[in-house]
């Protein structure tokens, strides 16, 4: 029975973060405690809903499950015990799961470090951003350098020793000195894992949309450059490897044995199942995801109705493409030969291989020094990194022959 990852989806802030681009926000309390009730409900009644919703999935094991947000952290300690709960009663759970759960640092007091070990969380990941009070004020987070540190010991106090931290590079203020004392105050309380993230700019951010529009608000005059922002990425990736980190993925860098197993699930075309407003789902042959309104989910479901309001079959074309670009977001790249096994049947009609198949796009790439090619793998280089999306989109486009 293959293995596959749960999403848990709580979108709920206590303010929004001016750079964040996801499909969270600030709520009534009130409706909290309902959309944890409709969160159990939805997994409990999974396949009463996917029937109604025409989506039918194999029975898998379970050995990742992971709550995101939003912020996950904010919600009574006994609530994830109890989504926990829902789930080991609807699926079939590995004794060895990685358990996840986000939380902002200013939300981790040793209860609830206490109460998440108990529920069987046995990884935290923490959304630190910056260890610079002046940056972190700028984008509307809450905790400072110190409030990371208490997070670290009040997690470990509770036994929960596998601790990820997140990093934002491009932050408005923050400068090259600044961008390093986050990266050595962080490193000093030894998480085993690091997540590093250039800032994204797009219109479903307050900052992004301010930054198209050419306004002044959010502090846009203050966010760094982005030949800064890849120089500060790049000093990451040196100084995490020169610490003993493996560079696995793009943006994610672990200790030996602790990469995400959850993550590696999206980069692999694994399956995974999400539950809540904007949760996503794949099961290898399709693609489904629920309304992104937390209240018409909560709506929805207290009408025992599916929240599904989207889903796509993929073809194996799509699969292909897919398969190519998430598995270049991982370090290792991909092998070319496992491709010609699996999709020959897609390949031009004048091609044998992959290779081939999209002989443009790789000699172009590996011209311009952002692919390499060492026997049966293709992967991305240190350089090749920064320009991801394009190398990505230049497989997407690319005409065969």
């Amino acid at each position: 029975m293959t293995a596959a990852g749960i999403y848990i989806s709580i979108p709920f802030c206590r303010q929004k973060c001016t750079y964040c681009n996801f499909a969270s926000g600030v709520h009534a309390s009130s409706l909290l405690p309902r959309y944890v009730e409709c969160l159990t409900n939805e997994i409990i009644a999974r396949n009463e809903l996917w029937d109604q919703a025409g989506v039918t999935a194999a029975e898998f094991h379970v050995d990742s499950i992971y709550l995101g947000g939003g912020t996950p952290g904010m919600l009574d300690s006994w609530q994830p015990g109890d989504i926990l709960g829902a789930i080991r009663q609807s699926f079939a759970v590995m004794a060895d799961c990685e358990i996840t759960i986000e939380a902002s640092p200013e939300n981790v007091t040793s209860a609830a470090a206490a109460a998440w070990a108990a529920s069987g969380i046995n990884r935290v990941s923490l959304g630190v951003q910056s260890m610079v009070t002046e940056e972190l004020r700028a984008v509307g987070r809450l905790h400072d350098e110190r409030t990371v540190a208490e997070a670290f010991a009040a997690l470990r106090e509770a036994g929960t020793c596998n601790i990820s931290a997140d990093l934002i590079a491009g932050l408005p203020k923050q400068t090259t000195m600044s961008w390093e004392r986050s990266l050595r105050a962080l490193l000093e309380l030894q998480p085993q894992h690091f997540s590093v993230y250039m800032l994204e700019v797009d219109d479903d951010s307050r900052l992004g949309r301010e930054m198209l529009q050419h306004g002044e608000r959010y502090h846009v005059g203050a966010v760094p450059r982005e030949d800064a922002v890849a120089e500060f990425y790049c000093a990451a990736v040196d100084l995490l490897r020169a610490s003993g980190f493996d560079h696995y993925e793009i943006s994610n860098f672990a200790r030996p044995g602790r990469r995400s197993r959850h993550n590696q699930k999206y980069w692999t075309n694994a399956p995974y199942f999400g539950f809540g407003a904007d949760a996503h789902s794949y099961d290898g042959q399709r693609r489904w995801c629920n309304t992104d309104s937390v209240v018409a989910y909560v709506e929805t479901i207290e009408k025992n109705v599916p929240a599904i309001h989207e889903q796509h079959s993929l073809g194996r074309r799509e699969k292909l493409e897919e398969r190519i670009f998430l598995g270049l977001r991982c370090r290792d790249g991909i092998s070319l030969s496992s491709l010609d096994e699996e999709f020959a049947s897609e390949l031009d009609p004048s091609a044998h291989s992959v290779r081939e198949h999209y002989k443009q796009p790789i000699t172009q790439f590996c011209e311009a020094g952002w692919l390499e090619s060492e026997a049966d793998r293709l992967r991305l280089t240190d350089r090749g990194v920064l320009f991801s999306n394009e190398v990505f989109a230049g497989f997407l486009l690319e005409q065969p022959g």
